[in-house]
């Protein structure tokens, strides 16, 4: 409706769109044209959603309004409105108002009801807002100093184009709530407006109303009303430039982010929602969040808009210093409080905010107000002509509010009055004049309005928040040890701030960290002291300054600071006589008697004025600055002044003449001198020698500390895992897979991709096949530019498809941006925000099989307050000091920035950190010429001179060696003459210049390329351009040389990283905002940082400078100076050649990590991801091999593995080296054949150097050189006592310290304690990510910080993998793998593997029954005596040595889809299997008593069951309901192909997390019956973990009983549950005989089943089967098919071992011992049972009885069973304790303690008689049977019981039952006779049968001395053996555990 455009051509504006865009797109950084169509339609709705829930957004351009249009002298102001008419030519007509009503309240400022409507009075009221409605701020005539609130639909407003508004009026009245005003004229009656004019909401209704932090209601952006927009100038107006002032940030103390964060606004006219430029030097991207396009701005009290005015403001101002009409411009006065009140200038850290000069480039035509150009400026749309400054107010006690928003205080809040105050003229050309643009630094009190030429001064806040100390919190105070009576009054203040100016150096800047560390040292020194009266403090503070030599200045005013403001600018401007002993600063004192003293600071010093100036532009303000200078031409007087030499001749004349004089020839690239000069065809066909290629046998390495690293990665995700929070259920994941994220740069994308695929990563993860691994590494990395959505979109897409692969999402460099994507947009050709959009995307946060894993050098960003990493969560990289013991001198260790600063004190002649002096004395020269330019621009130009000449002076012009610094020439010259020395091969050295702007360092590349090949240096080095939005562009000659020395076939091969230019002399500019990360060659020597100066000022912004150097070095190079610290400075030098001479050809290839592939490696964590044997162990030759022994014990016995990367050969000298320490490998990226040294990739120490053949000489790799400006060199070094270091400054431009007071910070806070500081002192800024972050840190994101350089992509590459190692770990288990004893087979019988799966009852009656127990897990037990023993003895143990526990082999195995798992595996099939629903509560389990009558324990047995409600099917209940009366057993004859017929019981103890109860998986999901078979004690917890499980709880009375205890128990039961079926079903008609006879007894660790299926018939039958993983659903099902199954007493499965992999069962069944898994049948082996008493071997003896009692045992050899190695739980050794404690550190109980004589005064045990028993028997038993050890033909014969008496002694066992199947005895001898608790069958004629040898020894053990008495008497045996009386023995146990007692006896 009304003014929309939607979509209409806008022809008339086609002229000017074109030229805009041309216009823009030559400023703008980016090469990108900006699109002039999108600007000739208006888009009719640039926003999604629906209007009316966007705010307006004040959308205010280059051809902006005239009120900052400076300059001009305009007589076409048209609609120009303050409050008065547009037509100022004619008096207004009174508007005739309606009288008000009757009884009305009149009272301007009130509505007509009476109420308060001025925002003064309301602020802080809660005011009811309808949806769709604004609060927006009305002008009364009246009362022209208040605003009046009113609610207005927002319908009616405009959009921020000033379109869109519909016609008419919707309102209510906020003070008495009336509703429905369709009106303006009515509304404006009700509100008593009382106008003279027609009233238009267009002119009386201003600005939108917002909250500000602290909840109240203050004045917002304008409302961008189309008619209130001026019309632009016409005339002279066009040919204006835009100011050269810049836009000055208010940042504390400057910084580098590139972000403000508020708009700057004008007293009346609000912060304008503003968007950004490109042309011009504004504010950051978008002055702060108001213009956020993604929020609507609506005044809720969480909204983040903050009425902030200006804290830096200059404007150009019209010659005449005069407005348009006349008056001085001023801007309208504002009460700027220092206070948190609604308006004003807030605290610098709410605010930071720049102000900017508005500058504008040519307005348009007249007509056409709705220009849009695309790159946008800033404006504050306040009529007025000319802007004047007016800044802080700051009274008394409210000195600028804190950062954090303070609470509210009573009358703070309250907007006051405006007074008009005190104004300064600004003098005209004071710039000019005095070649200073004085810094006043706001102190305390009022600062007076600014009017008339303010684009020539600036207001900082930098030192304000010292001076806030009256308003720290208590809390602070106590933590920094203070209480309010220290804080210090403002007199001290002003001492305080002189004493420091008077300190500080010449070339030293004033730094708020370090006013504020005195003023803390003040407070702790001088709590109270006398009050200073106002006489004294002038005198006072002109004796501190008198010692300042003239530097500080004292100016005393009574009336206010702009009086002494005044005055000061006045003498400045009034030329050069005053000038001479201009002072540095001058501390303007108001001693007023009225309100206390005020003082302010002004900064003279051109210097110093200049820093401050520049060091509170962020980064992308000053880098606009620059482009916007040169491309405005502002540079041409500094380019013409080096156009000519330093000589003052002709540059380029002398260049070209030059150039002709060589006619065509360049100097030889290599193997000459600079003299030497050869056709330039000749030169480009040479071809440097090559060495042995060594580049292609690359090899990668993980370093020591690389992967404890990544094991503390690893251990940090495990313990979220672990902390019970469900936030990562590691148990699901079977894979993992990753995507990196790397700020936006070619480069590091390459870089990173390379690393991933030298590592293996890929391969090892499993995601991609080694084949193609190489190609698709470029996959995994992404950039953080305009593409990465979409493939953030595939990424996120795969997360949700795969749930359980584990991702990790790795953001490198994440310190780099750290916008919010709230306020991101293009800021000098970078997008901002994206990373925020990316890695705090809500998908991204919501991912439960997402981690994020951020990677940074420069972490203080990320730790704020308001961090989104767990302080828990954070990984450190250990300091070289941890590891320095351990490392030999010709390793390589990390060389960083601290070992840069401490390097200073080394006292070597040439150091390796160094400053410029020279260059920086011709710096501060140009810089006084040239106050209107940037700083970096003047350095920029000389430096490029610098290498100019000193290219000419190396071979054209001699004479200008005395022009160049000494610095700039060693280096050129090392460049050129390196490559022709010898051994070099043409080899020479990088050179580093950082330029950070792209502008000034393509000028920079063309300068010296053009230089160079005009000098025939074109073959010499190549010059580079490195930005991090190209690729590397390098000359074919120069590819050619580095293919050269690579070896390199491929042609089409070219460098894309700058690793890649190992060798290569060049020099490399280095451009770009921050340095990404990229790693540079080992030949980069030196790094020139003199651009980087006082506009670094913090942390992270300067040390990343420093950072480009950081590398490995070899440990000699740097102790050598270290323990020379004293050396005369003769050795000095000789030192400092060493540290720069040819030796430094060999560099460490600093780097994050060439990486080694580890990918099998049993040694790294003892995990292999394969279940073959692991043959990548061996290993093999490969093209040279390493010599030199390894010195250095590597401090831990981890063993390293070095694979190559793609041959996967390995470099590996013996294996007990390689335990002790990897031999480090010939490195490919060295610079010289003859000795390369180890790519040193990643951490303190890869190892010492091994050399190759023929060269012993160890490598040296030293340190590189750093070229610094003095301001950053100050800084670094630290040196002189009065400057801070680096690391106590501001952390990061995004942050802002939280208190002006905090303790301070020390370089030895590293790591954790480092992190915990900052997250304590510092909070995220407005545009920041973290500023909006959720309370408390994300659980599944982690943080790895480590120095720049050091290896940290090696170690998260390798936290990956073994990541996985640990997934798949989790996914396997160890089972036993033993081979089970061979039976010999007969030669006469050949055995064919027989086809049929099934026994066939004759065949297997046929077979022996072997009683010998081959299972390995029996190794330890008797050998029972057969006719075929087998050949070898067991191991032997020597007598009276106590039995060791040897560890069972076993091997890992990947888990199958088949397996039984413990309580730790979570799926989502098996979740009803095992977890308990919600719903479901313990309770749900009933409890049923089942009593029956035992005939073995001879009394009635009451178990207890615990059956859930979902199991009661499987049994029957009596019909109440209430009793249980028996299990439901199948039938035989059923014939269902899906039944399982037999209950499975496992008895199981001590192991409710760890047993295997879990088989949903191992019975396919199959219905079945398991019960679990528990002590009553442990019911409790097997309840807790598997609440879905039947129990079976066994009597109190077995507590402590064995295995065989559980075993009889469930036999008896089963026997009692088949007869109560057999009854039960015989009553329905079935036969006995059909009810399902069989149970399945499986231990608690079985875990897989395999079958192993015979090969064909034409292959070998020793190679002859498959093993397959089969479930034991199969297996059981195959086993309950056997025909004639109720002939068989017991089935089971072979135990698996890996030798069964390769050979086929020699027989499919055998008759054998089975255990671990049985098939029962309860009804036949009815009469015999399980020794109740047993602790071990109760399975032998069982089935020893079971096959003599002529039943039938069946092993199925075509199935094999694994089991789990459980190291906890189960039938493990009691702990032997005595009973009585008495003693209190008792010597360990050897088993022969276990017995002893009756009655003795022996220690009694607390251990169960049995028990003690069966250990003393295996140990001690060669006492007993002294003939039967080591004897095989000799055995022990023992009757009706087997027990274990020590592997050394063979055992004959015979059933004393008539009937039974015995072994034939006739012709053995028995070396000993064991009677164990024999019963009645066992009669003195059965032992007559025996033949004993002479010395045999008998044993006869019984339950009491009686029943032993009894024993010997009935069975007669005195007549054959002699007893004596101390031959009787009892159990160590006391007389209530019921102790055994044994007699031993010799044979006659």
């Amino acid at each position: 409706m009304g003014n929309s455009y939607a979509g209409q051509l806008k022809s008339a504006r086609f002229e000017e769109a074109l030229h805009n865009s041309i216009e823009a797109s030559l400023r703008s950084s980016s090469g990108d044209p900006q699109p002039i169509f999108t600007q000739l339609y208006l888009e009719p709705e640039p926003y999604p959603g629906n209007m009316e829930d966007m705010k307006p957004k004040a959308d205010l351009h280059i051809g902006e309004p005239p009120e900052l249009m400076n300059g001009h002298s305009s007589n076409d102001l048209e609609e120009l409105e303050d409050d008065e008419d547009s037509d100022s030519s004619s008096p207004p007509l009174p508007y005739l108002q309606a009288h008000a009503p009757e009884g009305c309240c009149t009272l301007d400022g009130f509505c007509q009801a009476g109420k308060d409507l001025r925002l003064v009075s309301i602020a802080t009221e809660p005011i009811e807002v309808p949806a769709g409605f604004e609060l927006v701020g009305a002008k009364s005539p009246g009362v022209p100093e208040h605003i009046l609130v009113c609610a207005v639909d927002r319908r009616y407003l405009p959009d921020e184009n000033g379109k869109n508004a519909l016609l008419g009026f919707s309102g209510n009245c906020v003070g008495c709530g009336e509703k429905g005003f369709r009106y303006f004229t009515e509304f404006s009656n009700h509100i008593n407006l009382k106008l003279s004019t027609q009233p238009k909401k267009q002119k009386h209704l201003k600005n939108y109303l917002v909250k500000n932090s602290q909840g109240a209601l203050c004045k917002g952006p304008l409302i961008c009303w189309k008619d209130c927009k001026t019309r632009p100038f016409s005339g002279s107006a066009s040919t204006s430039k835009p100011s050269s002032s810049s836009s000055l940030s208010s940042k504390e103390n400057g910084g580098t982010s590139g972000h403000s964060s508020s708009p700057f606004s004008l007293s009346d006219s609000p912060p304008t929602r503003t968007t950004q430029t490109s042309s011009i030097f504004f504010g950051s991207q978008d002055l702060g969040r108001d213009c956020s396009f993604l929020k609507p701005l609506t005044s809720t009290p969480g909204n983040k808009t903050l009425p902030i005015v200006p804290t830096a403001l200059r404007v150009n101002m019209p010659a005449n210093g005069l407005g348009v009409d006349g008056r001085p411009p001023l801007l309208s006065p504002s009460q700027v409080s220092l206070g948190p009140q609604s308006q004003g200038y807030r605290s610098a850290d709410l605010g930071d905010s720049p102000v900017s000069s508005a500058m504008n480039s040519g307005p348009p035509k007249k007509r056409h107000r709705s220009w849009h150009p695309s790159s946008l400026v800033p404006v504050p749309p306040k009529a007025v002509p000319v802007p004047a400054i007016r800044p802080i107010v700051c009274s008394q006690g409210s000195v600028l509010g804190g950062s954090s928003p303070q609470p509210a205080v009573a009358g703070v809040i309250q907007p006051q009055p405006i007074t008009a105050g005190e104004t300064v003229i600004v003098p005209d050309n004071l710039l000019n004049s005095s070649g200073v643009r004085p810094v006043i630094l706001i102190g305390h009190g009022t600062l007076p309005y600014f009017y008339g030429n303010v684009g020539d001064i600036v207001v900082s806040p930098l030192l304000v928040s010292c001076y806030k100390s009256s308003q720290l919190k208590e809390r602070t105070l106590e933590t920094l040890g203070l209480n309010s009576s220290q804080l210090l009054c403002v007199e001290t203040m002003i001492l305080l701030t002189l004493q420091y100016l008077a300190r500080l150096g010449m070339e030293q800047i004033p730094l708020r960290e370090e006013l504020e560390q005195i003023v803390l040292k003040a407070m702790l020194c001088c709590p109270g002291g006398p009050a200073i009266s106002p006489s004294q403090l002038p005198w006072l503070a002109r004796l501190e300054a008198s010692v300042s030599g003239g530097s500080v200045q004292v100016v005393v005013t009574h009336n206010s600071l702009g009086e002494g403001i005044s005055e000061s600018l006045r003498s400045l401007s009034e030329g050069p006589l005053h000038q001479q002993c201009l002072p540095t600063y001058v501390v303007i004192i108001c001693a007023s008697k009225v309100g206390g003293n005020e003082f302010c600071v002004l900064v003279l010093g051109k210097y110093q004025a200049r820093a401050l100036a520049e060091g509170m532009l962020t980064t992308n303000e000053f880098l606009k600055e620059i482009s916007y200078e040169l491309i405005t031409g502002k540079v041409s007087i500094l380019a013409s002044h080096f156009k000519t030499t330093s000589l003052g001749d002709n540059l380029d004349k002398q260049l070209v003449r030059y150039q002709r004089r060589r006619k065509g020839q360049v100097i030889q690239p290599f193997q000459g001198d600079v003299t030497d000069y050869i056709h330039s065809q000749e030169a480009a066909s040479m071809s440097p020698p090559s060495g042995r290629a060594d580049l292609l046998s690359k090899v990668f390495q993980i370093y020591p500390t690389q992967l404890s690293v990544a094991r503390s990665l690893l251990s940090q995700v495990c313990s979220i895992a672990d902390s019970g929070t469900q936030n990562l259920d590691l148990g699901r994941f079977c894979k993992v897979d990753f995507l990196v994220l790397v700020p936006p740069s070619h480069i590091l994308v390459h870089q990173t991709a390379q690393r991933i695929q030298q590592s293996g990563v890929l391969v090892d993860l499993g995601i991609e096949e080694a084949s193609s691994a190489g190609q698709k590494s470029d996959k995994y990395v992404v950039r953080l530019d305009g593409d990465v959505h979409t493939k953030m979109e595939s990424f996120m897409k795969k997360v949700k498809q795969n749930p359980y692969t584990l991702f990790v999402l790795i953001h490198d460099n994440s310190h780099v941006d750290l916008t919010s994507a709230l306020s991101g947009s293009v800021c000098h050709g970078e997008l901002q925000g994206l990373a925020d959009r990316v890695v705090n995307c809500q998908e991204v946060l919501d991912a439960m099989n997402l981690l994020v894993l951020q990677v940074s050098c420069f972490p203080h960003t990320l730790q704020t307050c308001q961090s989104r990493i767990s302080l828990h969560n954070e990984v450190h990289w250990p300091s070289n000091e941890s590891r320095q013991g351990e490392q030999s001198a010709n390793e390589l260790i990390y060389f960083g920035l601290r070992d840069y600063s401490n390097s200073l004190q080394w006292g070597v002649a040439s150091p390796i950190l160094r400053c410029d002096d020279a260059f920086e004395k011709m710096v501060h020269t140009l810089l006084e010429r040239h106050p209107h330019l940037h700083s970096m621009v003047i350095r920029s130009y000389l430096l490029i001179q610098q290498y100019t000449e000193a290219m000419m002076a190396l071979t054209s012009s001699p004479s200008l060696r005395d022009h160049i610094t000494p610095e700039t020439l060693a280096m050129v010259e090392d460049l050129i003459n390196a490559p022709s020395r010898e051994g070099s091969q043409g080899r020479g050295h990088m050179l580093l210049v950082r330029v950070p702007s792209l502008q000034l360092a393509m000028l920079a590349r063309e300068r010296l390329e053009d230089v160079r090949d005009k000098l025939g240096l074109q073959l010499c080095f190549a010059v580079l351009l490195g930005s991090p939005a190209s690729e590397l562009n390098l000359h074919k000659n120069f590819i050619n040389r580095l293919r050269v020395w690579r070896g390199c076939e491929n042609e089409d091969w070219v460098p894309h990283t700058y690793e890649d230019l190992e060798g290569l002399p060049c020099i490399v500019i280095l451009t770009g905002k921050d340095p990404l990360g990229e790693t540079f060659p080992r030949s980069l020597k030196y790094s020139d940082l003199r651009l980087i100066d006082s506009s670094y000022l913090t942390r992270t912004a300067l040390e990343q400078e420093v950072g480009l150097a950081c590398t490995h070095v070899s440990m000699s190079v740097i102790q050598g100076p270290k323990k020379d610290m004293v050396t005369r400075e003769s050795d000095g030098e000789k030192a400092a050649t060493s540290l720069n001479d040819g030796d430094e050809l060999e560099r460490p290839q600093s780097n994050s990590s060439a990486v080694t592939r580890t990918s099998g490696s049993l040694a790294e964590n003892g995990v292999s991801s394969s279940d073959v044997a692991d043959s990548s162990q061996k290993p093999s030759t490969s093209t040279f091999q390493p010599e030199g022994a390894i010195s250095s014990d590597m401090g831990s016995t981890q063993g390293f593995k070095q694979e190559c990367d793609s041959m996967g050969s390995q470099l590996s000298s013996n294996p007990s080296q390689t335990s002790k320490a990897p031999p480090s490998l010939c490195s490919s990226s060295s610079s010289s054949s003859s000795s390369p040294s180890p790519s040193s990739s990643s951490t303190q120490r890869p190892s010492q150097s091994t050399q190759c053949g023929r060269d012993p000489k160890p490598v040296r790799v030293s340190p590189r050189t750093v070229i610094m400006s003095r301001a950053a060199y100050n800084l670094l070094s630290g040196e002189s006592g009065s400057q801070l270091s680096s690391f106590s400054l501001l952390p990061h431009a995004d942050v802002a310290w939280s208190s002006p007071l905090r303790p301070l910070i020390t370089h030895n806070l590293q790591g954790a304690e480092q992190s915990m500081y900052y997250r304590q002192w510092t909070t995220a800024r407005q545009h920041h990510a973290d500023y909006e972050a959720p309370l408390g840190p994300h659980p599944r994101r982690l943080l790895l910080s480590g120095p720049p350089q050091v290896g940290k992509t090696g170690a998260y590459l390798q936290f990956l993998r073994i990541l996985f190692r640990m997934l798949i770990r989790l996914l396997e288990v160890d089972v036993y793998d033993e081979e089970e004893e061979e039976e010999e087979e007969e030669t006469s019988e050949v055995t064919t593997p027989v086809k049929n799966q099934l026994p066939d009852i004759e065949e297997v009656q046929k077979l022996p029954f072997d009683p010998y127990p081959r299972d390995p897990k029996f190794r330890k037990a008797s050998p029972v005596y057969t006719e075929r023993m087998p050949k070898g003895l067991k191991d032997l143990k020597q007598e009276g040595e106590s039995p060791t526990v040897t560890k069972r082999e076993t091997k890992s195995i990947r888990l199958s889809k088949f397996a039984a798992h413990n309580a730790f595996h979570h799926c989502e099939q098996c979740q009803h299997y095992c977890e308990a629903g919600p719903a479901t509560q313990l309770s749900e389990c009933t409890f049923h008593a089942f009593t029956f009558c035992s005939s073995m324990l001879g009394e009635e047995v009451q178990v207890q069951f615990v059956i859930p409600k979902a199991k009661e099917q499987h049994f029957v209940f009596s019909q109440q309901g209430s009793h249980l009366e028996s299990m439901h057993l199948p039938l035989v004859s059923t014939k269902d192909p899906d039944l399982l017929k037999s209950p499975i019981f496992t008895p199981t103890t001590g192991r409710q997390e760890h047993g295997l109860l879990n088989i949903f998986h191992a019975m396919e999901g199959a219905a079945h019956l398991h019960i679990l078979v528990v002590k009553q004690f442990e019911m409790p917890h097997y309840r807790k973990y598997w609440p879905n499980h039947i129990l079976l709880v066994l009597p109190a009375m077995f507590n402590s009983a064995g295995v065989g205890a559980a075993r009889f128990m469930i036999k008896e039961l089963s026997y009692h549950n088949l007869e109560l079926e057999r009854n039960r079903l015989e009553e329905q008609g079935v036969k006995r005989q059909d009810v399902w006879p069989f149970i399945v007894m499986m231990d608690d660790s079985c875990v897989l089943w395999n079958a192993h299926q015979l090969a064909d018939s034409s292959e070998t039958s020793d190679g002859g089967s498959t093993l397959t993983n089969v479930s034991l659903k199969r297996v059981l099902q195959h086993m309950e098919t056997t025909p004639k199954i109720s002939l068989y007493a017991m089935c089971g499965a072979r135990k698996w071992s890996s030798n069964l992999a390769h050979k086929s069962p020699s027989k499919p069944f055998s008759r054998c011992h089975l255990h671990d898994f049985v098939m029962l049948n309860v009804d036949l082996t009815q009469n015999v049972q399980y020794d109740l008493n047993r602790y071990s071997c109760e399975e032998v003896d069982f089935n020893l009885r079971v096959n003599s009692s002529g039943l039938l045992l069946c092993r199925f050899n075509n199935f094999s069973l694994m089991k789990k190695h459980i190291p906890v739980g189960g039938n493990k050794d009691f702990l032997v304790k005595p009973k009585l404690m008495e003693i209190e550190n008792p010597a360990p109980i050897i088993p022969s303690q276990y017995v002893c004589a009756p009655d003795s005064e022996q220690t009694l045990l607390d251990a169960p008689a049995q028990f003690l028993l069966e250990r003393f028997l295996q140990s001690c038993s060669h006492r007993l049977f002294p003939k039967a050890v080591k004897n095989r033909n000799n055995p022990v014969l023992s009757i009706d019981s087997y027990l274990n008496i020590s592997p050394e002694i063979s055992v004959c066992y015979i059933n004393s039952r008539p009937h039974s199947t015995n072994l034939n005895h006739q012709g053995l001898l028995f070396s000993g006779l064991l009677l164990y608790l024999c019963d009645s069958f066992v009669v003195s004629g059965l032992l007559k049968k025996f033949c004993f040898l002479k010395g045999a020894t008998l044993c006869v053990i019984s339950q009491d001395r009686s029943s032993l008495r009894q024993t010997i008497a009935r069975l007669e045996l005195e007549d054959e053996w002699q007893f004596r009386l101390r031959d009787e023995f009892q159990t160590a146990n006391c007389s209530e555990d019921r102790p055994l007692y044994f007699l031993t006896g010799s044979h006659v």
